[in-house]
């Protein structure tokens, strides 16, 4: 479903009196087509298709050796404030025999990531379409990110970093292949 720009620059007008200010003064004046421009790029997950982003970027690779890509940027929207949450998402997989296109991996932590979101969801958004792409024994997903709707209002806590994981298949199965994971990316195992 296509995003409708002329309601969200409306409502977005109406916000701006809503708030007390004036959306003709000069600095305002273009900011409810900004708005609604920047709103239908970060939820364009919600319009993108798995099979898309990967567009057959898988390959034939007879190793088992953990794959990782590590500190890909990712920039959401919490779905509690519409206020955005940033940081690092952390990939390592098991290959079955099929391995993706290095840059398809952060396509799809992109994908999901422009929806409104929980950083928990995203989490486990990211792991599980890994491991139904491809096949995984196991994958292992963290994320580690700033959210401004703690940063800027209620708690005001600037230095907080929220850190989700999710781990499928080998990656819970065994402690040995989640530290490998865990001292692949740089954090520490936990106790």
């Amino acid at each position: 479903m296509p995003v409708d720009i002329d309601k969200i620059e409306r409502l977005t007008r109406e916000l701006l009196v809503a708030i007390g200010e004036d959306p003709d003064r000069e600095g305002l004046q273009k900011t409810p087509h900004r708005v609604a421009k920047a709103l239908e790029f970060l939820t364009s997950g919600y319009r993108a298709d798995l099979r898309k982003v990967i567009n057959d970027a898988v390959f034939t690779q007879s190793t088992n050796s953990m794959v990782i890509v590590k500190n890909i940027e990712v920039y959401s929207m919490c779905e509690h404030h519409m206020l955005p949450f940033y940081g690092r998402c952390h990939i390592g997989y098991v290959p079955t025999g099929k391995v993706f296109g290095v840059s398809k991996l952060a396509r799809l932590v992109d994908m999901f990531a422009r929806r409104l979101q929980l950083q928990e969801r995203l989490t486990e958004q990211v792991s599980q379409a890994i491991m139904e792409t491809i096949g995984a024994t196991g994958v292992g997903v963290m994320i580690e990110a700033r959210h401004l709707c703690m940063m800027m209002r209620g708690v005001e806590k600037q230095n907080s970093v929220m850190v989700t994981s999710s781990v499928l298949g080998s990656f819970r199965e065994s402690q040995a292949t989640r530290e490998e994971f865990l001292s692949l990316i740089g954090a520490r195992p936990t106790l």
